[in-house]
């Protein structure tokens, strides 16, 4: 899925902290017109990228590039990890040398992942150019929940300082890409097995998530497998995926301000009942609902 990121005219790109504790918990597969990169400040993130599962630990700079669509599947539940995405016109305006010419191409060659683990130094000094672009940013409370609805949202991004984030967004842009210089796509990939791509795709679209044996049977296997490999290889098990899914279906719709009450969106997002949806939305952000979602009802 194409993602449209509506970026203003007055931005160059975006940056903002993504954490468990806010995030919305899953995203769909998509892929969009701007250079993405993520720095994992704490904990782990886990993508799926054509196929195959990538985790990438504190410390590591990642690359996402516009014809490379990803799946984040997971997280730790301390994560925190800054996703910047760079507009083309940054990038041709910036990255002009023979060293930068990997900055402008849609892909890399296979199946990986570009990424590199930055030296401790390093990484202190691009965390903290990070830090202070963002805090004259959105509230993170606002950035988290709406991040990532990609052309079903009216949100827009927005920075107290256009000019000023411009300007940091071309430092970590050239700064970050000198570290990853000379290095090759993430090892280490967990190849996926057809049926579990297909039910992440289904389950993704909604379809036969409150059915496993009828999603497995659609994914051409049984359910006892599909539940084994699915854990294996995705690295989480596929009721906790499930409920994911449907907590970030949640979100979706209660942005669409139609009138329906809490109970009735709980159910319209796949959840069998209030007290499973509740569990699940207390462990994905600890505490409750109502007391979570209020600061948006103002």
């Amino acid at each position: 899925m194409l993602e449209d990121l509506k970026l203003g005219p007055r931005y160059d790109g975006f940056l903002f902290l993504a954490e468990t504790a806010r995030n919305p918990p899953v995203l769909k597969p998509h892929h969009h017109v701007e250079l993405e990169l993520n720095l994992v400040a704490r904990g782990s993130i886990t993508y799926v990228v054509r196929g195959r599962r990538f985790t990438f630990e504190r410390r590591t700079v990642l690359w996402m590039f516009p014809a490379q669509e990803h799946q984040l599947v997971d997280r730790s539940d301390d994560a925190q990890y800054y996703v910047a995405v760079f507009k083309s016109g940054l990038i041709s305006q910036a990255a002009r040398g023979a060293g930068y010419e990997g900055l402008r191409r849609e892909n890399i060659e296979g199946d990986g992942v570009l990424s590199t683990v930055l030296e401790p130094a390093m990484f202190d000094l691009i965390l903290r150019t990070m830090e202070l672009t963002v805090a004259d940013g959105l509230d993170p409370d606002l950035l988290n929940r709406e991040a990532g609805f990609g052309v079903g949202s009216d949100f827009s991004f927005e920075h107290g300082d256009p000019d000023a984030l411009n300007a940091a967004l071309r430092h970590l842009l050239l700064l970050c890409w000198r570290c990853q210089r000379g290095k090759f796509a993430a090892d280490g990939a967990v190849e996926l097995h057809p049926a579990v791509r297909r039910a992440l795709v289904l389950l993704g679209e909604g379809a036969w998530d409150d059915d496993l044996t009828q999603l497995a049977k659609h994914c051409g296997v049984s359910a006892a497998y599909l539940s084994r490999a699915f854990a294996r290889q995705v690295g989480v098990p596929l009721s906790r995926y499930r409920n994911s899914v449907r907590l970030g279906r949640f979100l979706e719709l209660r942005r669409a301000r139609d009138g329906r009450t809490l109970t009735e969106l709980v159910y319209a997002a796949g959840f069998g009942s209030y007290a499973q949806f509740y569990k699940v939305f207390v462990q994905a952000y600890g505490q409750g609902p109502r007391e979570s979602l209020r600061p948006r009802e103002r």
